[in-house]
């Protein structure tokens, strides 16, 4: 019965240890997760800007929900830039996500982090507190869309 029992952890320790690439059949499927995760993102950011820039009424409720929303799909996208999803389906990434990892990886890890300030900003239920934040967010964003997208 220990036996068994070790086979079974030995096999979900492998299984969760696998590469997170190994995750997607086709590079397409690692594309497609990628574009989808920062479209939600994009999406709810949109909502957070509009408030923070005026076009709508701030609603504090509203902003807390899609701040936890970008915190949380922050996380998501970077998994599905391995190796061999440059090409397999039309994408905008350009060619410097894989030939410049490490400081692809510092973009994503400053926009989680910010992302993750944003959320904590957006549950003050402080509007000004919401515009510092978004305003540190958004630069993160483009400064990874002017190094890593094309136009």
């Amino acid at each position: 019965m220990k036996a068994i029992a070790a086979l079974a952890l030995a096999a979900a320790t492998l299984t969760l240890s696998a590469p997170a690439s190994a995750q997607f059949a086709k590079a397409e499927d690692a594309i497609k997760y990628r574009q989808s995760a920062l479209f939600v993102m994009g999406q709810h950011f949109g909502r957070l800007g509009a408030m923070a820039n005026g076009r709508i009424p701030f609603d504090a409720k509203a902003a807390q929900e899609n701040a936890d929303v970008v915190a949380q799909m922050a996380k998501l996208p970077w998994v599905a830039f391995g190796p061999g999803t440059d090409k397999g389906a039309p994408t905008k990434a350009l060619p410097e996500i894989w030939t410049e990892q490490a400081k692809f990886k510092e973009h994503a890890e400053k926009l989680e982090a910010e992302s993750v300030k944003l959320a904590a900003a957006a549950k003050t239920g402080n509007l000004d507190n919401l515009k510092t934040a978004f305003g540190a967010a958004a630069g993160t964003c483009k400064a990874c869309h002017d190094n890593y997208r094309a136009k």
